[in-house]
């Protein structure tokens, strides 16, 4: 379809909801309780299912004794691994990528367990309660195999092996390099750089997973309905591990109370909960308690970087290297793999930055701990880290301002489209406008001033700043790299008008909160020249379209936007077809708007209703030959994708009594391209920012050396409430890609930029007692402690 296609006429006005701030449409149902997620489903005579999970890190199940359990009320089933070994094939999430290994995905454990909290026996009983009391009958025998709960441990040669069949604990190594980096950093001028790590997080979703099969008996089908936003990759692992044929198994993600990517991958829970349905013929429900969410669900970050970056005399950046340490898990996650999170760490390193040359290497290592999977930033909140913590390094160096370093370091606008030194391309965006946007926003100088002002007080106020750029909407020539097993560059979109008039669009992206519903009605509004309030948008349904993959990477408005975009165009096409045989007007002087077809400069119409009746129902009114299906589907595919970018400023102080940081001010500068809707946008802005907040300064798992879990709670688990989230300012620079619409990804920026801005405002506040910032989150103790070593060492040196 030629770029003009899907233009619009340009003497024809006509009503615009992209760019509108439309309230959500989900919003009446979600917020008065009308909502329907997985756990309200409702089969007939459903059976409940409880885990038996390992309280050991790493062990070989010697015995296993499920006699009591099997007899006790209630209960009408009792799975091992054993009992199911027939009913499936181990799903492997491979990939072409060199030094990868891939671990099988079970249901069950087999053989033995290599995390606490790793389901090993599933009790099926009329009711969840009854489910877990026959838990605590089963019998297991353990042979403790040692633990590795560190990512250095893990290496080490005398580790023990959690995959003996990999014959190391590396899963995953990789290295990106470009130019002579050993060569330029001798040459720097000046050279920074240090260990910088990030810990562990939970999504902590609001929803825990949930998983409903209903099985329907006549058709030995199953209907899966899931807390997932990877609905239709879910149905095809899931259809091939069973032998069971797509049209007897659909997957459903009904409402989803939230991901953050830890929904966006397949679960041995979904496999067994399949399972059983098929053996027993009935249909079983699973809800996660906090606890199991917690300790089960793929976790995020667990980097350590030793990172070094040189500099000219002039505050140009020359080289870079990094070694990543990846502390993975498990095991390998479906379908992104193992390196999904630490290899993005590296291949996303250089940011928007011009460096010269680059050496990035990693290693993803197996340790005692639930897997590490997608979760919003994927690997660049803590590369974003890195990078801004080194460029405030190299200011401080230098003598120069934060700002103005970043300034002589971004790619510029007359150098687009860009390839960093690990070999992403940046399409033109909106850097250095982001960077003056977010300075003007803040009043920069002026917070400078206040900070001044405020140091001869004697408080310890700090500022910092953080850039960053991201791939958004990536398309076939990206997603291919990895050679995973699925397709993720491209989306379905398919548009169809009944008999009735109604306008219902189909997609194979899943909504877990974004407001999908309301933005990808939004462009069709536009572009079909339909009324908004007439579109059903269909999502996160398996049948909705051939192939869907869902929901993740800032893709959907990208890729499902597009395919909108492309759909739309096509059923305009046959609805102006129809519309000049009634209209009795040529197909070019026909144009659509709100829900009718008129002929340009004229009082002639005819509504979409009366369209569909000639075309359905009325059989006087059209030759055969005009009589064609209202319907368009279309596959978009962006090729590359596209890049979005921001700034953050963050102004900070901390507090030396209690050494808690509070947020004065927050100014975010992003560019995502055309703004479907800005309400929508700032929303995921403000709780991108919020998770931001909690990976800097609060949120941490932390696992002792027995690779027991002792966070596993929220009284534990410290998560921002709304007193620690500040009032945030944020501007928009919309400078529009080139994929359809003009669209960028933006959905996860808030977490990349947000940590790398709190650290670096930190820092500053700390600087009279020359601290570095390297480890996240700056909890109250960390930092209190660090004050303590740099005044004994103040102390010690007079």
């Amino acid at each position: 379809m030629s770029k003009d296609s899907l233009a619009q006429p340009a003497d024809v006005i006509r009503p615009r909801h992209v760019g509108a701030p439309i309230k959500r449409t989900e919003d009446p149902r979600l917020l008065t309780g009308s909502g329907e997620y997985t756990a309200d489903r409702k089969p007939d005579r459903p059976l409940y299912v409880a885990f038996r999970r390992s309280e050991q890190p790493h062990a070989r199940i010697v015995r296993i004794d499920t006699t009591a359990a099997q007899a006790a009320p209630g209960v009408v089933a009792v799975f091992t691994a054993e009992d199911i070994a027939e009913d499936f094939k181990p799903v492997i999430p491979f990939s072409r990528m060199a030094n990868y290994y891939a671990t099988p995905i079970m249901p069950l454990a087999s053989g033995k367990v290599r995390h606490v909290g790793e389901a090993i026996v599933a009790v099926v009983a009329t009711s969840r309660y009854l489910a877990e009391d026959a838990l605590e009958l089963i019998e297991i025998e353990f042979e403790p195999l040692g633990a590795v709960s560190r990512s250095e441990q893990a290496v080490a040669d005398d580790a023990p092996l959690l995959h003996e069949e990999a014959g190391t604990n590396v899963l995953i190594a990789r290295e990106f390099r470009k130019g002579d980096v050993e060569a330029d950093l001798k040459g720097a001028a000046v050279r920074v750089g240090g260990r910088f790590e990030m810990t562990r997080k939970a999504p902590l979703a609001m929803e825990p997973r949930s998983y409903t099969a209903e099985y329907n008996t006549r058709r030995s089908a199953i209907v899966l309905y899931t807390s997932s936003n990877i609905p239709g990759i879910v149905r095809d692992a899931i259809s091939e591990s069973l032998d069971l044929p797509g049209s007897r198994l659909r997957v459903v993600a009904p409402d989803v109370g939230g991901s953050f990517g830890s929904k966006g991958s397949l679960y041995p829970e979904e496999l067994l909960i399949c399972i059983a349905a098929r053996k027993l013929g009935r249909s079983l429900k699973w809800t996660a308690d906090r606890l199991e969410d917690v300790s089960s669900s793929s976790q995020a970050f667990a980097e350590i970087v030793d990172a070094e970056m040189g500099f000219d005399e002039n505050g140009v950046a020359i080289a870079l290297q990094a070694d990543v340490l990846g502390d993975v898990g498990a095991y390998s996650i479906y379908p992104w793999t193992c390196g999904l999170e630490p290899v993005q760490v590296v291949s996303f390193l250089p940011g928007p930055y011009k460096i010269r040359s680059y050496r990035g290497a990693v290693r993803g290592v197996a340790t005692c701990k639930p897997p590490t999977g997608p979760y919003r930033g994927v690997g660049r909140p803590i590369s974003t880290f890195v990078m801004e913590r080194l460029m405030d390094l190299g200011a401080k160096a230098l003598g120069l301002d934060p700002m103005e370093i970043r300034r002589r370091n971004l790619v510029r606008a007359e150098e687009f489209p860009y390839r960093i030194a690990s070999g992403i391309i940046w399409d033109k965006t909106g850097f250095v406008e982001c960077l003056d946007a977010a300075g003007k926003a803040a009043d920069y100088q002026q917070l400078r001033v206040q900070q001044a002002e405020a140091r001869k007080d004697g408080r310890l106020f700090g500022i910092g700043i953080a850039s960053y750029a991201e791939l958004t909407g990536i398309g076939s020539r990206i997603a291919v790299a990895p050679g995973m097993p699925i397709n993720t560059g491209s989306e379905t979109a398919k548009i169809s008008i009944d008999s009735t008039g109604a306008i219902t669009a189909a997609f194979g992206v899943a909504s877990h909160g974004q407001g999908l519903e309301t933005t990808l009605a939004q462009i069709i509004a536009d572009d079909l020249g339909a009324r908004f309030e007439e579109i059903r948008v269909v999502q996160g349904d398996s049948d909705a379209v051939p192939m869907s993959t869902g929901t993740y990477a800032s893709r959907s408005a990208v890729l499902g936007g597009g395919a909108a975009k492309h759909a739309s165009a096509l059923l305009r096409d046959k609805i102006k077809r129809v519309a000049s045989h009634l209209l009795e007007a040529n197909h070019d002087d026909i144009e659509l708007s709100g829900g009718k077809a008129i002929v340009i400069g004229t009082d002639r119409t005819v509504t979409f209703r009366q369209v569909a009746k000639a075309v359905y129902s009325d059989m006087k009114t059209l030759p055969v030959e005009a009589r064609e299906e209202l319907s368009a589907s279309y596959t978009y595919d962006p090729i590359n994708g596209t890049t979005a970018a921001a700034t953050h400023i963050a102004a900070v102080e901390v507090d030396p009594a209690t050494w808690f940081v509070k947020i004065h001010k927050y100014v975010v500068a992003e560019d995502c391209g055309r703004i479907i809707n800005p309400m929508i946008v700032d929303g995921q802005v403000h709780g991108g920012v919020a998770q931001g907040i909690g990976a800097a300064l609060f949120e941490e798992l932390v696992y002792d050396e027995d690779g027991q879990l002792l966070s596993a709670s929220l009284v534990d688990y410290v998560i921002p409430s709304a007193a620690e989230i500040p009032d945030m300012d944020v501007v928009h620079v919309e400078s529009e890609s080139a994929v359809a619409g003009g669209f960028r990804g933006m959905g996860e920026g808030g977490t990349i930029g947000a940590p790398a801005a709190i650290a670096n405002a930190i820092a500053d506040a700390l600087s009279p007692f020359d601290i570095d910032v390297n480890l996240l989150p700056m909890t109250p103790e960390r930092i209190f402690r660090r004050v303590e070593q740099a005044k004994l060492k103040a102390k010690e040196k007079s």
